[in-house]
């Protein structure tokens, strides 16, 4: 079906979770919806904090700008807008557009009749963020255990958290994250490789199909989980990825105030090595 055809099928009213027919319009070939409408407010009305923290800052270079959290001394309160209240309402803008932007994609999924997959997996990413800059703060006692916006100061808050906790790789839950990321970067460069070899033959031969691709993987590992089963495993792996970073996070401060190597005394404390 050609895509203009498959678009006029398909744009069609209904699906909408908020605001009925008012926002369920196209700009261009982008579905807009209410959602879309508050992703484009918080968007916009958080990059103007953005640039209003750099204005007041000391640079303009785009990788030295730092919007940092509050400080320490200003718990869970709202401190002023120079002193880190910046920081809180970004805070509460990128959430708005996050969340936003994944009830948008539930609309669309409505309109099209498929499946929430997409904002399900989404909102792991949201979560992520959330459990970085909400609940690891509040559970810590004060937003200033937040990362601050900025490139190179968000590396030097990731770099020094590390050293916080001596050595942050030795902390299980970040040992299962960095798993499913590299699992997860290894498995879908395999698909796409993959595709463009079997979608690119060479001159004058046909473009090869599933089978080829299945035949593929089975000469090189015995086994091919076939065209869909590599989305979903790429599915389990994304989300596993954001699930166990957030969890190594909440529980590094909130849960575990000590450096991680200490944490596998038990592993060595275990009988069967005496």
């Amino acid at each position: 079906m050609a895509l203009l055809n498959f678009e006029r099928k398909y744009r069609v009213r209904g699906g909408t979770l908020v605001g009925g027919d008012l926002f369920d319009f196209w700009f261009g070939p982008f579905y807009v919806g209410f959602f879309g409408v508050t992703t484009i407010f918080f968007t916009v009305l958080g990059t103007a904090f953005i640039l209003w923290g750099a204005a007041i800052g000391d640079t303009w270079n785009p990788w030295t700008i730092n919007i940092a959290p509050p400080d320490i001394s200003y718990g869970l309160a709202f401190a002023p807008l120079a002193a880190g209240g910046l920081w809180q309402l970004i805070t509460i803008c990128a959430i708005g557009a996050f969340v936003s932007w994944a009830l948008r994609q539930v609309e669309i999924a409505r309109k099209l009749g498929m499946g929430y997959h997409v904002a399900f997996v989404f909102s792991f990413a949201i979560l992520a963020f959330v459990t970085l800059n909400v609940f690891r703060p509040l559970l810590m006692g004060a937003w200033g255990h937040g990362f601050p916006y900025g490139i190179f100061s968000h590396l030097d808050w990731v770099s020094n958290v590390g050293y916080q906790y001596l050595h942050f790789h030795y902390n299980p839950a970040h040992m299962l994250a960095v798993t499913f990321f590299f699992a997860n970067a290894l498995a879908l460069s395999l698909h796409g490789g993959l595709i463009l070899a079997a979608t690119n033959p060479g001159r004058g031969e046909p473009v090869k199909t599933p089978d080829h691709e299945n035949a593929f993987f089975r000469d090189i590992i015995g086994y091919s989980i076939g065209p869909l089963g590599i989305h979903r495993l790429g599915l389990f792996l994304a989300v596993n990825a954001a699930l166990w970073s957030a969890i190594c996070i909440i529980i590094s401060g909130p849960f575990w105030t000590r450096g991680w190597p200490e944490w596998w005394g038990w592993w060595l404390n275990l009988p069967i090595w005496s």
